[in-house]
């Protein structure tokens, strides 16, 4: 072969050098969306004075760490906040002290605006399994991973209540919300899977539901594999802050208070809607009762859409939602399980209308921060009239609308038998993936 023809031959061998030249008009628009995006989040961030009080709350947990100090002994910021995660957490917040306040608050915008899209792919993965859809669910998959797609969702990701907090806060939601994720997405069988579930439950224990649902759902190897990932957290816990180990798991977990107020407007959990509709601080044995029937629906839930439909997305979905559900505190940021939310539903559209309606208006919902716009100082949380109480807890009252709706979809198994991928965790298997064959007649773009 001449030189010229390996010149001329090289663009169709290597088609990405033509995008990295000369991208395309969708690309461009999306890239100016997310400039646009990032511009304006900058812009509130330089006018409006933002605390950022959990990052503050990190560093203070990662110097106590890394000095000896009282971890469970000191407050900071104006708000007077404590420490409340397990020592395991602390020991990862030492990295943080390496660096001044005011940059770290930056550092952690940067990082947490860049796990968004890490969050889009691995939602587009477990939404678009196309084992679940054929070669038509690998066409929308390849379609929903474009650059295009990924910069305009990221652009619009960023505005979406729980993200905007995240990064109001400093919160490490969204880190923790990709590693499970990227855990489950792991094909069954998998070296080591679970384990990351294990050190998610390490860092905030609500992650733990998550061993319980693969436990449930019949892959005991993985949920065994999670509470060795668990154990191996407090383990390391107790050999390098052993005095502050025995405090949190003989004490200081069992303090809820300890974490704030259960009926403040920030609580999207179920214990935050009883406590506000009964106008009281403590709704007591009421929310146990409630809070343990739930999370039983739910996994049953989670399990039921896993084992008749074979849908691995929905139910962790479900074991989310569940886990927010039932939580003494659920702020409204722990609800990033938005975006897979979102994705999945967009996922399910295929043309028709009521479903992109139900789409929107979930994003809407996500949008709305109707809970910021109802009077919330002081106690004024407690004394909301009915009409005003769907508007302070939109987030509990959507979760629980979609356990049911899920009960109701999955209440019997399809007519057709389940393809034998459906069950499959998120991403395709790689020996079960399209053959090459395929992939060079719908290159991925």
């Amino acid at each position: 072969m001449s030189a010229a023809e390996g010149t001329r031959s090289l663009p169709h061998r290597r088609p990405w050098t033509r995008h990295l030249t000369r991208p395309d008009k969708k690309t461009i628009a999306a890239a100016v969306l997310l400039l646009l995006s990032l511009a304006g989040l900058a812009a509130v961030f330089r006018l409006v004075s933002l605390s950022m009080s959990d990052i503050a709350v990190y560093r203070a947990e990662g110097e106590a760490a890394a000095t000896g100090g009282d971890l469970y002994g000191f407050t900071v910021t104006e708000w007077n906040l404590p420490a409340t995660y397990p020592p395991f957490a602390a020991l990862l917040f030492i990295p943080t002290t390496w660096l001044p306040i005011g940059a770290l608050k930056v550092a952690s915008v940067l990082v947490n605006v860049a796990l968004v899209p890490v969050l889009l792919h691995l939602s587009y993965k477990a939404a678009y399994t196309p084992g679940t859809g054929g070669s038509a669910g690998a066409s929308r998959l390849r379609r929903a991973r474009t650059l295009p797609v990924v910069l305009a969702a990221t652009a619009v990701a960023i505005w979406l209540e729980p993200f905007f907090q995240t990064l109001v806060f400093g919160q490490i939601n969204i880190a923790l919300t990709c590693l499970v994720l990227w855990d489950l997405a792991r094909p069954d069988g998998a070296r080591l899977k679970g384990f990351a579930v294990g050190v998610a439950t390490g860092v905030k224990l609500t992650p733990a539901v998550f061993a319980v649902y693969l436990l449930i759902t019949g892959r005991v190897r993985a949920a065994c594999t999670a509470l060795a990932g668990f154990v191996c957290s407090v383990l390391l816990g107790v050999l390098v802050l052993p005095d502050a180990s025995v405090e949190f798991w003989t004490q200081r977990m069992f303090e809820t208070g300890r974490v704030g107020k259960a009926w403040i407007v920030d609580n999207q959990s179920l214990q935050g809607l009883l406590a506000r509709c009964l106008h009281t601080e403590e709704p007591g044995m009421l929310w146990a009762g409630a809070a343990l029937l739930t999370g039983m629906a739910g996994l049953l839930v989670a399990r039921r859409v896993y084992v008749r439909r074979g849908l691995d997305s929905w139910g962790v979905l479900c074991t989310a939602v569940t886990a927010l559900l039932v939580s003494p505190i659920s702020w409204s940021h722990h609800w990033v399980w938005c975006v897979p939310l979102l994705v999945t539903l967009g996922a399910h559209v295929r043309g028709v209308r009521w479903r992109r309606a139900l789409l929107v208006a979930v994003a809407v919902l996500f949008t709305a921060r109707t809970m910021w716009i109802l009077p919330h100082q002081g106690d004024l949380d407690l004394h909301l009239s009915w009409w005003q109480q769907p508007l302070a807890a939109p987030y509990p009252l959507l979760g629980l609308a979609m356990l049911g709706a899920v009960a109701w979809w999955s209440r019997r198994a399809p007519a057709a038998p389940l393809a034998t991928l459906a069950r499959r965790p998120f991403p395709l298997p790689r020996a079960a993936r399209p053959s090459r064959e395929l992939s060079t007649r719908v290159p991925e773009r």
